[in-house]
């Protein structure tokens, strides 16, 4: 068949790819390079990858096509547009790379300069996969429900070495991809090791095409990735395929030529015989036969290497000028700020919406938190058509919780989904959703449930961080937690019921809201879904339905502004800090010192009121933090630092803590109570600290 490739392009940008390498490894490594401040830290070798990503880039085509990369992918990054100087100056940290120093200098990002975007590459093995099925979700959504026809026709990527399809996310990415055919291409270089494990080790028999080659929506290619014709025609059927068909997969085996990092001796797992065997299937000796027997002569083959010599000769020279981050700024952009993010949530194409009143207009009889939760997405959903609510049972049957009910029957599949049962992949597809400019909201059942997505969760927030703010994902992520309330009484176990929010406290670039009201619910959620940050939205068991969170709505237009503590009674001599259902145990804990304990609900924990916490202690001098989570680690030892440093002259008892003691929840009623802050044990410390 015909295909569309210009050789003498792709030689170019092979040589550009080896000779990088080689320059960087004879030169710049630490042990050649004596200059501390001019050592490559990072160097991985794509020497065996280069002609499989060259290709692929090039037949990447369409303004709106996107790849997830991995740590290997710079031969793809450099045919897509990043430069040699971009990134000599990551391997340096210094400002002008993708990064601006702040990630590692194999961990590069892109918006589309022409041709595809790189999305950002996260350091977990087989994070860029189920990220880049959102990406494509996100392109059939704009296409076909948004009607934006300048997304028809484009396909995303996931890009990864043959180890990686082991990985969760890989998994993950696959089921969503082929159970709903999407646009979808995994490129899968298959150099039959991860770093010293080999592929046998990996997937069975060594080969997933092979062991893929029934599963339904996905179509197999398979070549050699050394030999340039048969390679760039099955890499350019694969990506036809996928832009008319949808999934596939296309297994292109390579070798690797170096080790997995700069000074790795490959020979202590690789026997001779088969180093031998790698280096005669070297893609750029097969790619200089191929070019020399189609019209280039040798001379020709020998200026272009030249001529990427001097170019990357010229690119070190302006790389090693560049100035060093300021240190200054080393926490900005770990939330959003004023400055426009290039890719990614609502800002950049002006479709955010604005956020509305901080001031309630209550109608309307008291609703209970989960209703109040429900109309509140209701509502967003029907302002903002660029919000998708999706997770396990939100659809038909409306979430396990029941927050969702009637919501996809109103707004249809499109924008209310169920997906499959791994929190990876709902985590993941998330993300390229909002890098592709849309505003998800995932519900993950239980907060527990969460845990096997934490490689994404991690990755989400510190996103415009480490892309220096190329990149965001706003999104908000619902998360019910704690114990219940049934006509029984409390109801707990170690699986449904942990409030476990301290470990997001200490996760960068999210914002965590916790209401204990329907009030609060609402207008936090919606300054959550008009925001432009990732958020985690804690709705605890215990007060979607019970009397004491009731409230009116407080209007389509309410937004709460996050960082702003609620004083729920006012006193004079001890301060309660609270949050979550553990506001009314105070408040009930507290009825026989009426105007003697001040009682304040953080209502949200990232950011927290630091200012009211304080001035309400330096008042009465007294204080505690009341939480369900775990005592160790708990959030409460958050506060009572800050408290001890910044209040410390004006406290005249000690700080105290009632938290949920050190042990999972229990199933007995009897060890529940035991375990949990308790209104007797609250108290009790509120006494003891008013008689001290």
């Amino acid at each position: 068949m015909t295909h569309p490739f210009d050789w003498r392009a792709i030689a170019r940008q092979v040589l550009r790819v080896r000779e990088l390498d080689q320059f960087e490894e004879q030169e710049l490594v630490a042990g050649k390079m004596t200059d501390p401040r001019r050592i490559i830290k990072y160097q991985f070798s794509a020497g065996g990858h280069e002609l499989v990503q060259v290709l692929l880039a090039n037949a990447l085509d369409h303004p709106r096509d996107a790849a997830g990369i991995y740590y290997r992918s710079r031969p793809f990054l450099l045919s897509i547009g990043l430069t040699v100087r971009e990134v000599l100056a990551g391997g340096l940290g210094r400002v002008g790379s993708p990064s601006e120093g702040r990630d590692a200098g194999v961990m590069f990002n892109l918006p589309a300069r022409g041709r595809a975007t790189a999305l950002p590459c996260g350091g977990d093995i087989g994070a860029q996969y189920s990220p880049s099925a959102g990406w494509a979700n996100a392109i059939r959504y704009r296409a076909r429900v948004l009607g934006e026809t300048e997304w028809e026709g484009a396909i995303a990527v996931a890009m990864g070495g043959d180890a990686s399809a082991a990985s969760n996310g890989f998994w993950a990415a696959l089921n969503i991809a082929t159970t709903q055919n999407l646009p979808l291409l995994f490129s899968i270089e298959d150099n039959q090791y991860g770093i010293s494990v080999p592929a046998q080790l990996q997937t069975p028999g060594g080969n997933i095409a092979a062991n893929l080659a029934s599963y339904g929506n996905l179509k197999i290619f398979e070549c050699d990735g050394a030999k340039p014709l048969e390679a760039a025609e099955t890499i350019y059927d694969a990506v036809r395929y996928t832009r008319a068909h949808g999934t596939a997969l296309a297994r292109l085996r390579v070798p690797r030529l170096q080790g997995h990092t700069y000074g790795e001796d490959q020979r202590a797992y690789k026997s001779e015989a088969l180093l031998e065997q790698e280096r005669a299937r070297d893609p750029v000796t097969h790619l200089r036969e191929f070019v020399l027997q189609n019209g280039m002569t040798a001379d020709e083959w020998d200026a272009l290497r030249n001529d990427v010599r001097a170019e990357i000769r010229a690119a070190w020279q302006q790389a090693v000028e560049l100035p060093e981050p300021d240190p200054a700024q080393v926490t900005r952009f770990i939330l959003a700020d004023s400055a426009v993010p290039i890719q990614g949530g609502l800002r950049p194409e002006a479709a955010q919406l604005a956020n509305g009143s901080d001031t309630p207009q209550p109608e309307g009889t008291r609703l209970n938190m989960l209703d109040a939760i429900r109309k509140t997405l209701e509502h967003e959903l029907r302002v903002n058509p660029r919000m998708l609510l999706f997770g396990e049972d939100v659809g038909p049957r409306g979430g396990v919780h029941r927050a969702t009910v009637g919501l996809q029957k109103e707004f249809g599949v499109a924008r209310v989904f169920d997906t499959s049962l791994n929190e990876e992949g709902i985590m993941g597809r998330a993300l390229g959703l909002a890098w592709a400019g849309l505003l998800p909201v995932p519900e993950i059942q239980f907060r527990n449930y969460a845990d096997p997505a934490q490689n994404e969760l991690s990755d989400i927030g510190t996103t415009r961080w480490r892309t220096a703010n190329k990149f965001a994902n706003p999104m908000v992520v619902r998360m019910p937690a704690g114990i219940t309330m049934k006509q029984f009484g409390a109801l707990g176990d170690p699986w449904h019921s942990p409030t476990n929010e301290a470990p997001y406290a200490h996760m960068v670039g999210w914002r965590i809201a916790f209401p204990s009201n329907a009030q609060d619910a609402v207008g936090l959620l919606r300054a959550a879904l008009r925001g432009d940050d990732p958020t985690i939205f804690i709705e605890h068991r215990g007060l979607l339905d019970t009397p004491n969170a009731r409230r009116p709505y407080p209007g389509d237009d309410y937004c709460l502004p996050f960082g702003i503590a609620a004083q729920i009674s006012a006193g004079d001599e001890l301060t309660v800090i609270t949050w979550g259902e553990c506001v009314y145990r105070c408040l009930e804990a507290a009825q026989a010192w009426a105007g003697r304990v001040e009682i304040l609900d953080l209502r949200t924990l990232i950011p927290w009121d630091r200012e009211k916490i304080l001035d309400s202690v330096k008042k009465t001098g007294k204080a505690m933090v009341v939480h369900e989570d775990l005592v160790t680690g708990g959030f409460g030892g958050e506060i009572i630092a800050t408290l001890a440093r910044d209040a410390f002259a004006d406290l005249d008892a000690p700080l105290e803590r009632v938290a949920t003691a050190d042990t999972p929840i229990p199933f007995n009623s009897g060890l529940l109570a035991a375990a949990l802050p308790s209104v007797e044990k609250i108290r009790a410390t509120m006494e003891k600290l008013l008689r001290f």
